[in-house]
């Protein structure tokens, strides 16, 4: 009996999700932030999508939104000009940095010692989170608006994506551009795998990947939707994308076969992200919410509770509206 994807419903935005992001497993499990243009990044328990807390302050649309691996600190980067550092604990908001324009991007380095900023200055920014008051590092190249931006985990390169057709590769210490990747259309997500050998990128309606050690192309696998963004989970073979037809697409990585899709929102897909522990993915939409979706359908895990299979399929509990 093949089982139906239940997913977990995370309500409380209230305009579309334009970013998501998980920390990495914690004593206190891991955590999920949201990015809206509602204005108000919101705070999650990554594996029921329960709410936490939401950062108020920003004045403008939220485009940006991450966790330190620890889940100690958050970053949100806003229409108001301005990247946020926040302590992910208190809520308390802890430096505001200021741009010329918006910041669409916001990425901590893996030992959470700096911030990488990427804006439609068309600029990169690294700022040292031990001397914030310090001018930030700038890299300058791109011809046009930075969609996203991350290190790798050794802290050497940064890797942005931009709306000039190309994913550029720099190198910290010298701030000189070492690759640049280009495309027919304008990368729509970047991500580096959870391992960071694999550099993953939506285009188009192509999902592309790269070996981060050569930067050369693995492979290329077409969808039949334009696409937003896309997640790949190395240990499970998976990748998971999504786009303008508002369907959530599975593949084989290794066939570039596809494994399912579902429809599930109600508007585009904005950002998919696989939870640290790869049981779950993460998807943040046009039509105001997050959705969390099984890895494996019928597991038991969070909210998700297994069912007797004569009774039906694998049940859920979906989340209430947060708090106010």
């Amino acid at each position: 009996m093949t089982l139906r994807q239940t997913p977990l419903t995370c309500s409380g935005h209230t305009r579309p999700v334009t970013d998501l992001h998980f920390s990495e497993v914690t004593p206190d499990g891991y955590f999920l932030i949201s990015a809206c243009k509602d204005g108000k990044p919101m705070l999650r328990q990554g594996d029921t999508g329960d709410w936490i807390g939401t950062f108020e302050g920003h004045k403008g649309a939220v485009w940006g939104a991450t966790l330190n691996k620890e889940a100690s600190k958050a970053a949100t980067g806003a229409a108001d000009f301005s990247a946020k550092l926040w302590d992910a604990v208190s809520g308390e908001e802890l430096r505001s940095f200021t741009h010329k324009h918006i910041v669409k991007s916001v990425s901590f380095s893996h030992d959470s010692q700096y911030l990488l900023t990427g804006s439609n200055e068309k600029l990169l920014r690294i700022f040292d989170l031990n001397q914030p008051e310090s001018d930030p590092i700038s890299f300058n190249g791109h011809t046009s608006s930075i969609k996203s931006a991350v290190f790798t985990l050794d802290g050497k390169y940064i890797i942005s994506a931009g709306d000039d057709k190309s994913v550029r590769v720099w190198e910290v210490s010298s701030q000189k551009e070492i690759k640049k990747l280009e495309f027919i259309a304008n990368p729509s997500s970047l991500e580096l795998s959870q391992d960071g050998k694999t550099l993953t990128i939506s285009y188009g309606n192509f999902v592309t990947f790269y070996n981060t050690e050569n930067w050369e192309q693995i492979k290329e696998v077409e969808v039949p939707s334009q696409l937003y963004t896309a997640s790949y989970l190395p240990e499970k073979g998976i990748f998971v994308c999504g786009g303008e037809d508002f369907k959530m697409y599975k593949y084989d990585f290794a066939t570039g076969s596809e494994v399912e899709s579902f429809k599930g929102h109600f508007g585009p897909i904005h950002c998919i992200k696989f939870s640290p522990d790869g049981e779950l993915y993460a998807s943040g939409s046009e039509d105001g919410t997050l959705r969390l979706w099984q890895t494996t359908v019928g597991k038991t895990y969070g909210l998700w509770k297994v069912v007797d299979p004569a009774l039906g399929d694998a049940d859920c509990i979906t989340n209430n509206k947060p708090e106010t």
